[in-house]
């Protein structure tokens, strides 16, 4: 699996949100890899009318309907065409009863839930809530370009271990600093089910040629598994 979260980087708004998307959505078609997108919320629904990749929110608020000015609620995303949320960035940071409460709110919506988390007991309790993604990402190395998987590979290890002692259904992936392929590779072999990325594919000069390269070094670590 493959998440790109375009946050609010010009490269990836508006109009180049779409045609992004639609050049995550040719590589997933291309390489048969799992590609999920999240772009701003102004930008969901056309992404989403364009594509045939799942298209998730960068955020949800965990409220119901009702007089909750300026939030965001999880049926308004399915009614545009999310498919899924981000939870917890640690640039859109939300407290544990918050992300437990929009766990279940994702799910009564129909929608995924990714859970963003920065240390191994942050794991483990977010896995208590079953949310349907868990993405390990330590804050200090994002937008670093120093991949999590080559700077603190004991995270990952140590937090799939732990997680799968309480959840063994959801998936796990990690992020922070993943810009190559090699990054991917890495992240793999230490038991993640793939990555979150954002700069190293929005902002680089040729997305196409990185998504490829990822989603070639997801399929053949699929492979690899037979």
């Amino acid at each position: 699996m493959l998440v790109v979260n375009f946050k609010t980087y010009l490269e990836a708004t508006g109009k180049r949100a779409i045609e992004l998307a639609r050049v995550a959505d040719e590589v997933s078609k291309e390489t048969g890899a799992n590609i999920i997108v999240a772009p701003q919320f102004t930008d969901i629904e056309p992404v989403s009318k364009t594509v045939d990749i799942p298209v998730f929110s960068q955020h949800v608020d965990s409220v119901k309907p009702g007089a909750h000015t300026g939030h965001v609620l999880a049926e308004a995303l399915k009614s545009v065409g999310a498919e899924g949320s981000l939870l917890n960035h640690s640039e859109k940071r939300i407290s544990r009863s918050e992300i437990a409460e929009s766990v279940k709110l994702c799910a009564d919506a129909d929608l995924r839930s990714l859970v963003c988390v920065d240390t191994t007991e942050a794991s483990v309790d977010v896995a208590k809530m079953f949310p349907d993604i868990i993405a390990i990402e330590p804050p200090e190395l994002i937008g670093t370009g120093i991949s999590v998987s080559k700077a603190r590979p004991e995270l990952i290890t140590m937090s799939v271990k732990e997680i799968r002692k309480v959840n063994r259904s959801a998936k796990i992936l990690c992020g922070a600093g993943v810009t190559t392929a090699e990054d991917v590779s890495k992240a793999l072999e230490l038991g993640s089910e793939g990555v979150l990325v954002a700069s190293g594919v929005v902002k680089n000069k040729d997305p196409r040629a990185i998504l490829q390269s990822m989603a070639s070094a997801l399929f053949l670590e699929r492979k690899s598994l037979f």
